[in-house]
């Protein structure tokens, strides 16, 4: 859920301002839309004090989150692999290609905290997926190819270790 731009409260309403062709989404909460939508009517002065000092903010805001926005899009940015633009992603919803996520990076990294309030996922494994047994799996099947490495390096203590820890995973290799 996408936070208010003047405060931490969940943001209610999602407002596209197109300047220049081109679009800057503002968030608001309820208090803060309301004091945004009486300041694009009402001219400051005739506003109370305390409503005119919430207004001030969320056109402060506002002016920040264009100017940020046009620092985000990177003014015409295109992957240096397929070509392709940031805009033109977010019309499609598809990377051209894997290289789009370094060229973006910039770009991304807020996009994905606002949908999904973190950057580094910390999800769960599907249930009845055998999640662990996986887990394990793979976490073997890594250790495996450590043993043999060390072994080719002739790191004899290090192979000893490894070979222990496989045995307490119970893949049992033979000594």
């Amino acid at each position: 859920m996408k936070k208010c731009q003047s405060c931490a409260k969940p943001a209610v309403f999602h407002v596209t301002e197109i300047e220049d062709d081109v679009p800057t989404e503002i968030h608001f909460c309820e208090e803060h839309f309301h004091a945004y939508m009486k300041a694009e009517e009402t001219p400051a002065a005739d506003l109370p004090d305390d409503l005119a000092a919430d207004t001030l903010k969320a056109v402060q805001a506002m002016q920040e989150i264009s100017e940020a926005a046009a620092v985000k899009r990177g003014a015409g940015k295109r992957c240096p692999h397929c070509g392709i633009s940031f805009h033109e992603f977010r019309e499609k919803g598809r990377f051209g290609c894997p290289g789009d996520y370094e060229a973006f990076r910039e770009q991304l990294v807020p996009l994905v905290e606002n949908i999904h309030d973190a950057t580094r996922h910390v999800g769960k494994v599907p249930a009845g997926a055998a999640g662990g047994e996986s887990s394990r799996q793979f976490r073997l099947i890594r250790l495996r190819k450590d043993l043999a490495k060390a072994v080719a390096a002739e790191e004899y203590e290090k192979a000893a270790s490894l070979r222990d820890e496989i045995g307490a995973l119970g893949g049992v290799e033979s000594e």
